[in-house]
């Protein structure tokens, strides 16, 4: 970033395992501190971090074992600021070329915590590192409720597809009986119903023994008339009507058929295991409807959770993430699909390094320790990018190979020019480190 601040050079004596070194560290990519163990790589990183972080960072035993002089730091920043740490007490003293005061306070203007000890931010949790980014991109508060809202919204889902299974589970051991009505049947309609056939039945008898009646008295008149000639036109004209009658009396009998209480008597007969059938036809339907609008208000739910993803995924990706895609997902860093512990070396370096220059924009360094764990395909990579995005990082690395830009040995740096061997007044040489 074009108003990154960074170191330009750096002076060190006597603090920890250091003796005398000054550093030019390359202005954008990767400088690595190379040595063997117990050599003073790591107490380069934190002469830095002491003299740019503030008395936090001094070491519990800044100053060299066996010296007489103090520490001396000397940092020259990008800015212009020279920052220094000398004398029995390492006090400070920034001297700003525009000739503001201010000490620690300008210094802590421009620098990150996470850039002194960037190696706190990796080994922090997932879930850490996700708050640190939403953080700064300003949508931790936002997301948070969304995710609860999808909790929520997912716990009630689960809850009502369980409820919904059990329903239909319950739908399916339920009987059904086709044969059987769709509604209870009352006993007292079937006895009605059987009361007024029997009542129309009585009718038809009571009609057949009005024909039976007619008969008998046609016989009678009969043999009056064969007894009484007198007596003989009078009841001949009885007769005719009679037999008339008759007749159609008769005729009105053949016409009557009696209805049966067979299947009335039957349901009346069986009406409680009717309505059991019917009872148990009910639950079934019931069931099935319960089944139904559960089953319906999971398909519901669903739709409401996709609908809470898809508007988390708007919020991250409307919002000013330090990376392409970098993103958090189930409250997780995710880079490139993938989360912190499947990431690459290479890869959890950028999005470290990436979320401390969001954090603070001007510091435009980092420092790394114990880079040895990195391959050098990783630290090749790791260096281009940064050298791409205008970065600086200063590392250690267990190594003396050629991918270290300086070499400490015995708390110098390692060169043929190394002056007078006395520790107590040997001058280090600058060193001018490349890009890895």
């Amino acid at each position: 970033m074009a108003d990154s601040i960074k170191i330009n050079k750096l002076e060190i004596e006597n603090v920890k395992r250091i003796k005398a070194v000054k550093i030019e560290p390359t202005k954008n990519g990767l400088t690595i501190v190379g040595g063997n163990n117990n050599q003073g790589k790591t107490s380069v990183l934190d002469s830095i971090a002491w003299a740019l972080g503030g008395d936090r960072y001094k070491p519990s035993n800044a100053t060299r074992d066996g010296s007489t002089i103090p520490p001396n730091l000397h940092i020259v920043m990008s800015n212009g600021l020279v920052v220094e740490r000398k004398g029995k007490n390492s006090s400070l003293k920034v001297t700003d070329p525009n000739g503001n005061k201010g000490g620690q306070q300008l210094l802590n203007d421009f620098v990150e915590q996470f850039a002194l000890d960037l190696p706190k931010f990796m080994e922090s949790s997932g879930k850490e590192k996700a708050q640190t980014l939403l953080k700064i991109i300003g949508v931790g508060d936002q997301l948070t409720a969304l995710e609860q809202q999808e909790k929520e919204l997912y716990n009630e889902r689960l809850y009502v597809g369980r409820t919904a299974d059990q329903k239909v589970k319950f739908a399916k051991e339920q009987p059904y009986y086709p044969d059987a009505p769709k509604d209870l049947v009352s006993p007292s309609d079937l006895i009605k119903q059987q009361q007024e056939i029997l009542a129309r039945n009585g009718a038809n008898q009571k009609k057949r023994d009005q024909a039976v009646d007619l008969h008998v008295e046609r016989n009678r008149l009969a043999e009056k008339v064969n007894s009484l000639e007198e007596e003989l036109k009078r009841y001949k004209k009885q007769l005719t009507q009679v037999d008339y009658d008759m007749t159609i009396a008769y005729k009105t009998v053949e016409e009557l058929q009696d209805e049966s209480t067979a299947e009335l008597e039957e349901s009346i007969a069986n009406i409680e295991e009717i309505n059991r059938k019917v009872r148990a036809n009910l639950d079934k339907d019931k069931a099935e409807e319960d089944a139904r609008t559960y089953q319906d208000q999971y398909t519901e739910l669903t739709k409401k959770i996709e609908s809470v993803m898809d508007e988390k995924t708007d919020l991250l990706n409307a919002a000013d993430l330090p990376l392409p895609e970098l993103s958090v997902r189930d409250g997780e860093l995710v880079y490139k699909g993938q989360q912190w512990d499947n990431m690459s070396g290479s890869d959890r370096l950028k999005v470290s390094t990436a979320i401390v220059r969001k954090l603070n924009p001007k510091c435009g360094f980092v420092l790394l320790d114990k880079l040895e764990q990195m391959d050098l395909a990783t630290l090749h990579e790791f260096g281009q990018w940064l050298e791409q995005e205008g970065l600086q990082a200063i590392a250690t690395r267990v190594s003396t190979g050629d991918e270290c830009s300086i070499i400490i040995e015995d708390g110098y740096v390692k060169s043929e020019e190394a002056g007078n061997t006395n520790p107590e007044h040997q001058t280090a040489p600058t060193w001018k480190a490349g890009v890895f």
